[in-house]
């Protein structure tokens, strides 16, 4: 009997073990801070749930186009992608919407991040704000279209269309020129008249603090991701607080359609959007927190972006807009300013 009991037991205890190691948790997401994410978010929910993550990495459209090909036997459970991919994927059949009832920080997020899209699908998890860097001595910017002004155009640094800033500064200077139109093309139109005048057109934001700091340009649209590194030079520079408000993107959550695991997918998520969780994230500058609760010193707020009514003063762009446009948008910016 005794033998029995014994025997029993330890089938009991390796078919836990067994359960423990074939529950597998497998995320799709951006490449950065992999080692801060491994240490902040990834090993605790391991030692939480008492299963595996399975982390992939990768760029937007690798990643997306992975799910695209395992569609009918989908092998990424939940994936984190920005709001105008999540409409992509959404459009394409594969995600779902997402049970938010059992999501126990949801209702601690801004409303901005609650529903992105406004189908249901994605929860933001960060966002950040994009304006203007500037001179404080040189120039004052009250508009995004005082950037194009005669005396102020040869110091500026505008970034191209095809990056994730491009779109969204033209977005706030058609607003700005008193327009509204998605195609952008009055936006455009105005910054082809300067573009002779204009230093550049730059792809990556970090060639912009070294023709800051010559001098070569007094301002520039840029992502508060990037503003960290102008903070440690030594001149006089403000983020500015345009009268038509900040724009800026949204990274979202998105559970994979006929997902496996979709119950521990959405506890993933709801450990991710967790007040401890979102701040450790923060103060590590890794993401700005999409959650309300989040506290962190003047320090790494002026290093992230944060807080209530900075999340209020954004004006993203639909995402609706960005996919039904941006062959528009970079037709009419080659036709208007060249490759």
């Amino acid at each position: 009997m005794l033998k029995k009991l014994i025997a029993a037991s330890t089938l009991a205890l390796l078919t836990t073990a067994s359960y423990a190691a074939d529950k597998t948790l497998t995320i799709s997401v951006y490449a950065f801070a992999q080692d801060d994410f491994k240490e902040i978010l990834y090993k605790p929910f391991e030692e939480k749930c008492g299963c595996k993550l399975v982390v992939e990495t990768g760029n937007s459209v690798e990643r997306l186009a992975k799910m695209e090909a395992n569609k009918a036997n989908p092998v990424v459970d939940m994936a984190v992608v920005s709001m105008a991919d999540a409409l992509q994927a959404s459009r394409a059949g594969l995600i779902e919407k997402i049970d938010t009832s059992k999501l126990s920080n949801f209702d601690k997020l801004y409303d901005i991040a609650k529903d992105p899209n406004k189908d249901g699908m994605s929860v933001g998890y960060t966002f950040y704000a994009t304006s203007i860097v500037y001179r404080t001595d040189k120039m004052k910017i009250e508009s995004w279209a005082d950037l194009l002004k005669p005396e102020y155009a040869p110091h500026i640094a505008f970034p191209n269309v095809t990056t994730n800033q491009g779109p969204t500064a033209l977005y706030m200077l058609e607003k700005s020129l008193g327009h509204n139109e998605a195609d952008l093309k009055n936006a455009i139109a105005a910054v082809g008249e300067k573009s002779d005048d204009i230093v550049t057109f730059y792809v990556k934001s970090s060639q912009l603090v070294q023709l800051m700091q010559q001098e070569e340009i007094w301002a520039a649209p840029i992502g508060r991701f990037s503003w960290a590194p102008f903070t440690k030079l030594d001149l006089p520079l403000g983020w500015a607080t345009p009268k038509e408000g900040q724009t800026g993107g949204m990274n979202v959550m998105v559970v994979a359609k006929d997902s496996k695991n979709r119950d521990l997918a959405l506890e993933f998520m709801d450990f991710w959007l967790s007040t401890e969780i979102q701040t450790k994230i923060a103060e590590k500058l890794v993401d700005s927190p999409a959650n309300k609760e989040v506290k962190v010193s003047d320090e790494v707020a002026n290093n992230i972006t944060y807080g209530e009514e900075t999340a209020k003063s954004l004006q993203l762009i639909p995402s609706d807009v960005v996919l039904d446009n941006r062959d528009t948008w970079l037709k009419e910016w080659n036709a208007k300013i060249g490759q």
